[in-house]
């Protein structure tokens, strides 16, 4: 049979070319407003250019992308521009006591209408 001869990924290699993909991303970031970070629309294709330069260096040293080395140098580039952009969390607040009262009591009271309807239409059989 054929041998088949498999590349072996060169970790170092890929470690060593990727602060490059980092480096020119912080350039490229340099032109955006620091407080327009969070918006994704305002650096997309500067973060497309980083991603492929990553799966290209990743490539290049014959290992696959993503993998757990690229993730985290991605991860820690990650944390140096979008550590401050956390989604806003929606604070619920109960409705008045008003509205709380008549939305528990509609449901209760329907519920007890057809029991109570149920019960009856059982004890006439001769509607049925």
């Amino acid at each position: 049979g054929a041998c088949q001869q498999t590349n072996l990924c060169n970790e170092s290699l890929m470690l060593e070319k990727l602060p490059a993909c980092g480096k020119s991303f912080e350039e490229m970031m340099k032109k955006v407003d620091s407080k327009k970070w969070c918006n994704l629309t305002e650096f997309i294709m500067y973060y497309d250019n980083f991603t492929q330069c990553t799966e290209r260096e990743a490539n290049n040293a014959s290992c696959f992308w993503p993998n757990p080395l690229a993730e985290g140098f991605i991860t820690g580039i990650h944390k140096q521009f979008f550590s401050n952009c956390t989604s806003e969390k929606v604070h619920w607040e109960d409705p008045p006591d008003e509205i709380l009262i008549t939305l528990i009591l509609i449901p209760v009271m329907l519920t007890c209408t057809m029991i109570t309807l149920v019960v009856w239409c059982s004890k006439r059989s001769d509607i049925l």
